[in-house]
């Protein structure tokens, strides 16, 4: 079988990964009751096998469906069907609609503050780390260096207690970003919102900083709701 034309109904022509094909694939399969709640999926070979990927491929859907909720998976047991249908993904200990609420909370007038405060050393930091960005082509690191970014901006607001806040919220960040990206093809676009950024902090304009990292939380939300829709619509028009 051979998964290569597999399209996710994405907005726009996009090149959909491999890894894509797999995952819609496979969340279908799940959301159409092929694996019903309690299942165990079929092993890793054979996945492989069956759908004539890589074990790299499939493990990264594998991991990309445990985040969606859909499944968990057990040492040494495998994969096992939890539920048939994507809510509210969880990244590392939060689920999605709680890091976008404190991340509203905190990161916006974080930039606010940041635009006031930031140093000539905080603007060159963010720019060499926007350019490295906006070349890397590999997702880990893009990933890494978004962290890094967000980070960044609240060092630039000069209180310590922010760039806490964003420290303990880090490994989900990085969850999200890797998620989004795979799925919401986000990539470029982020590159883009982030440059936004950059640019209102280096202009030191409170209001534009603000409304910069409002719109780039916004079409956060957006592409997660999306991707989360794409999949009960899915959902719904199986169970008609």
């Amino acid at each position: 079988m051979n998964l290569s034309d597999s399209q996710t109904g994405g907005p726009g022509p996009r090149r959909v990964s491999a890894m894509e094909a797999v995952l819609t694939h496979l969340r279908g399969a799940i959301e159409r009751g092929d694996y019903a709640i309690g299942d165990k999926l079929p092993s890793e070979a054979e996945l492989c096998r069956t759908l004539e990927v890589s074990r790299p491929v499939l493990r990264e859907a594998l991991r990309a469906l445990q985040t969606m909720g859909l499944t968990v998976s057990r040492t040494g047991k495998g994969t096992f069907v939890v539920a048939d249908a994507v809510e509210d993904p969880t990244f590392g200990d939060y689920a999605a609609s709680d890091l976008l609420e404190v991340r509203r909370h905190i990161e916006i007038p974080v930039a606010g503050y940041a635009a006031r405060r930031r140093t000539p050393e905080n603007l060159d930091h963010l720019t060499h780390l926007l350019d490295r960005m906006e070349r890397e082509t590999d997702t880990t690191a893009w990933v890494a260096m978004d962290t890094l970014f967000h980070l960044a901006v609240a060092e630039a607001a000069q209180n310590p207690v922010f760039r806490r806040v964003i420290e303990e919220i880090r490994d989900a960040l990085a969850r999200q970003s890797a998620f989004l990206n795979e799925l919401g093809g986000r990539r470029e676009q982020s590159n883009r919102e982030h440059r936004a950024i950059v640019e209102a902090l280096a202009g030191g304009c409170e209001q534009d900083a603000v409304e910069a990292m409002t719109h780039h939380l916004d079409r956060v939300e957006t592409t997660l709701t999306d991707i989360v829709r794409r999949a009960s619509a899915h959902h719904s028009h199986q169970a008609e």
